[in-house]
């Protein structure tokens, strides 16, 4: 918030002069220079098929990477979806299909780069569930001992990973806010290096590749609408960062307008950028969270200010769906699309949803929806709605009966 510029590395997490939340950093970069370095087919001259393919627009060398590959998602194409809802095309871009199952493995890749780069012995990570499964993860892959706090309400499923991948883990009893504040406590009296959403400006760098990749699999070309779902904020923030530096280098002519997605009851984000947009201050940005979508139940979002000033350069903003919305639409996008998202997940097809019917996105529109958690992370809350199977005896007649 106070504009200063620090030289490279010389600060690890946010402004020391701003502190949390309104002091996170952002990390720029020579875009003229850039600009004429970078040809069209620069990131595929590479041959890499990881988020490292975009190395000239990352903050350290991919030297420094773990194996595990994050990114590089696929692109699918949903022709009949985009029919019937009016527009021209719509594309999900599955980050289910990173190692660890969602989106959050682009920030953890570049932070935990940036860990090995600093000769940091240990990590730590505050997290609702994803980010926290994602640093244990490749925190394993790496050989580096990694401290998880998470609210006790956390999905088993996810609490499973994180115990598979050897963290040491607290599940702290409150909220996803008392969980955050504590591991920030812990991070400054033990030292570890910190990749929690709004604390490491590496994780915006890792998570605007998702853009990036975009931009190659519509063979060089952008959508006009890209729909994000939003709770801390670090991941809408990154996207809409990685449109604007394609422009800013060359490589696109125009920036998306992006769309961030929360739930009516943890909505602290669209409810900020609301005020930004009424001319009124950003923060405080605190409030209580309640939602199925786990993932985005986030009362006091870290990255609020980055993600409504990002959001709000594209030309796009915030919407808010019910949990009806989002289980609903987590359901309809699996037996349409062959994707199966978590309620988080699915949150973006909640919102185009609404948008359309708000008419905020115009007929004919080509729109990306990012799919940023598998239904597998959060089982119940995709569950929920839905019949349990027919049980049948072991005979054909039975199966017959029960077509009727």
């Amino acid at each position: 918030s106070c504009d200063r510029e620090f030289e490279p590395w010389a600060v690890d997490h946010v402004c020391p002069r701003c502190g949390p939340v309104a002091g996170a950093i952002e990390v720029l970069y020579d875009y003229r220079a850039l600009s004429g370095r970078l040809g069209p087919t620069a990131f595929a001259d590479t041959r890499r098929i990881s988020l490292w393919r975009y190395e000239s627009l990352l903050p350290l060398s991919a030297e420094y990477a773990v194996p595990l590959r994050a990114g590089w998602t696929p692109l699918y194409p949903c022709p009949s979806l985009a029919a019937e809802l009016g527009l021209s095309a719509v594309w999900l871009k599955d980050d289910t299909l990173n190692p660890t199952a969602s989106c959050k493995d682009r920030g953890t890749a570049v932070t935990i780069a940036a860990a090995r780069m600093l000769e940091r012995d240990a990590l730590v990570c505050a997290s609702t569930g994803n980010a926290a499964t994602s640093t244990a993860g490749f925190c394993a892959a790496a050989g580096i001992p990694c401290y998880i706090f998470v609210p006790q309400s956390a999905p088993r499923a996810k609490v499973a990973q994180l115990l598979a991948f050897g963290a040491v883990v607290f599940a702290v009893d409150g909220t996803y806010g008392d969980a955050y504040d504590l591991a920030m406590q812990a991070a400054d009296r033990f030292g570890w290096y910190n990749r929690s959403d709004g604390q490491n400006p590496m994780v915006v760098e890792g998570n605007k590749t998702a853009a990036f990749e975009v931009w190659e699999e519509l063979h060089r070309d952008l959508p006009d609408v890209a729909v994000v779902a939003a709770g801390d904020g670090s991941v809408v923030a990154g996207i809409a960062k990685g449109f604007q530096e394609l422009v800013k280098v060359g490589l696109a002519e125009r920036v998306p307008q992006v769309y961030g997605v929360q739930a009516h009851g943890a909505s602290a984000v669209a409810h900020a950028f609301s005020r930004h947009q009424g001319g009124k201050p950003i923060l405080p940005a605190e409030e209580g969270a309640d939602t199925v979508a786990d993932s985005i139940r986030v009362g006091k979002p870290q990255d609020v200010v980055r993600a409504v000033r990002a959001v709000a350069e594209t030309g796009g903003g915030f919407v808010t769906v019910t949990d009806d919305e989002i289980v609903s639409a987590s359901q309809e996008l699996a037996r349409r699309t062959g994707v199966f998202a978590e309620p988080s997940g699915a949150a973006p097809y909640a919102g185009l949803l609404r948008l359309l019917r708000d008419g905020a996105i115009p007929p004919g529109a080509r729109v990306t929806l990012f799919i940023t958690g598998s239904g597998l992370k959060d089982p119940e809350g995709a569950l929920r709605g839905l019949s349990e199977p027919a049980v049948i005896p072991p005979r054909l007649e039975a199966v017959a009966e029960a077509l009727g």
